[in-house]
């Protein structure tokens, strides 16, 4: 049978790993430490924050699905009332509301789900954590490097919790990946190569009419003004510059933040990236790459490359045409290691099987990244993918992006986080806000 081929969902990525998840070849001394570790007492009943959500399409009524089995969801907020219609069927006690700086001032209100579109997510998380609220925000952390700096700040300095919501860092398979690279399992670390879905590459699209209900002009906030399309709402804003990445921002996020954590980069960057568009995009249509090739070079040399492959379903997996699985593969001096949502493999079985040394580095340890996130509102400890994790992964993602657009060789310098020698990159480390939706709005 030849596979089908087929734009992946996030549903089907995530039933796809469900699926594979029963067949882990995960090596038993790994999953005897995993089963020994003392399990964090959960909150009480009388502790548990009241939650509210805001963004409440299909991946924000998920994750908050995820958190009100710690908490309690109070309120949830949209400029689409179709949305907030959604959002009532699940949680019909709660309070639907239209402007998230309303939910700020609600001071029974603890917790913030941010499931807004990715242009959003700055302001958003800005102004939850300067009102005193904890956050757990939707990947990729921000629109721009710029957002992302300034967002750190304002974590630190307010000492709220964010996690960000890159749930490959709370699963064992990636981290075990990473804790053997990072230990020498596969002798020199030399190469990453990560594998990403293509984007969508349609258009042109046809102006519409606003939904009743939408309020089109708080939609698109400090993206430019536009007429209403609506291939630039719901799931299909991730291909559109103007709120996204396309899939390198998109799935990047995931998979190249897994890349960092193995390089141990994960709290730097990159020093050199240069790009290619592998097509080019439809005037009038979604304006994101589609299919692209990103070359990365870190101060240690080590080298990684992500590249768009079109995907097929086969078999539950999630494959390129050539067998290809998307996922992160490292490579060393003594073998390579690669791994996706519910596999890990490796070049020899012994590498995966022989048990890592007493006195072996080891990682931030979640295996479940929601919880992780509601542990450490009780504690006040970072959770494993704070506020400066979340914006560097997806700093190298944008970093990517931005070669593509400028279409040559990048030198990055990743403690002051600028170009080097080059002025006219560094104007595109942030991006020009619509008022009134600018950083003095939180």
């Amino acid at each position: 049978m030849i596979p089908h081929p087929l734009q992946p969902t996030r549903r089907a990525f995530i039933q796809s790993a469900a699926a594979t998840a029963a067949a882990t070849t995960l090596p038993n001394w790994f999953l005897e430490e995993c089963a020994a570790a003392p399990a964090t007492k959960p909150l009480g009943p009388n502790d548990k924050p009241n939650i509210a959500l805001i963004g409440c399409g299909g991946r924000g009524r998920g994750v908050a699905r995820e958190a009100a089995q710690h908490g309690q969801l109070v309120a949830y907020c949209d400029v689409d009332e179709a949305s907030l219609a959604q959002a009532k069927t699940l949680w019909p006690d709660a309070k639907p509301m239209k402007d998230f700086r309303k939910v700020m001032e609600r001071d029974d209100i603890h917790v913030i789900v941010n499931g807004t579109p990715d242009h959003w997510h700055t302001f958003v998380n800005m102004a939850a954590m300067k009102a005193g609220k904890d956050v757990y925000s939707e990947k990729p952390l921000t629109l721009t490097i710029d957002e992302g700096k300034r967002l750190v700040k304002v974590a630190r300095d307010t000492k709220r919790i964010l996690q960000t919501g890159s749930q490959q860092r709370s699963d064992k398979n990636f981290r075990l990946a990473c804790e053997l690279v990072r230990n020498g399992r596969i002798g020199k670390l030399k190469h990453v190569s990560v594998w990403l879905p293509s984007g969508r590459r349609e258009g042109p699209f046809a102006v519409s009419p606003v939904p009743a209900g939408l309020d089109w002009d708080m939609w698109l906030g400090q993206a430019p003004k536009t007429d209403f399309v609506k291939e630039r709402t719901h799931v299909t804003f991730r291909y559109w510059w103007d709120y996204s990445g396309g899939t390198m921002t998109d799935w990047g996020a995931h998979h190249n933040d897994i890349a960092m954590w193995g390089i141990g980069a994960d709290r730097s960057g990159p020093v050199e990236i240069s790009a290619k568009p592998l097509v080019e995009m439809i005037p009038g249509g979604f304006s994101a790459h589609s299919e692209y090739e990103v070359n990365y070079t870190y101060a240690n040399g080590v080298t990684h490359s992500c590249k768009s492959t079109p995907a097929y379903a086969w078999n539950g997996a999630v494959l390129d045409k050539n067998g290809q699985p998307h996922g992160v593969k490292f490579e060393g001096s003594n073998g390579w290691i690669f791994v996706t949502r519910g596999k890990i493999e490796a070049s020899a079985p012994e590498l995966l099987t022989t048990p890592l040394a007493a006195g072996a580095t080891r990682l931030y340890a979640s295996d479940n990244h929601m919880k992780n996130f509601f542990d450490c509102i009780r504690s006040r400890e970072q959770p494993i993918c704070d506020a400066e994790i979340g914006h560097r992964s997806v700093s190298v993602c944008h970093l990517g992006v931005l070669a593509l657009r400028l279409g040559r060789k990048l030198k990055w310098d990743p403690t002051k986080e600028q170009f080097v020698g080059d002025k006219d990159a560094d104007q595109w480390i942030a991006r020009e806000q619509r008022k009134p939706w600018t950083y003095d709005t939180v």
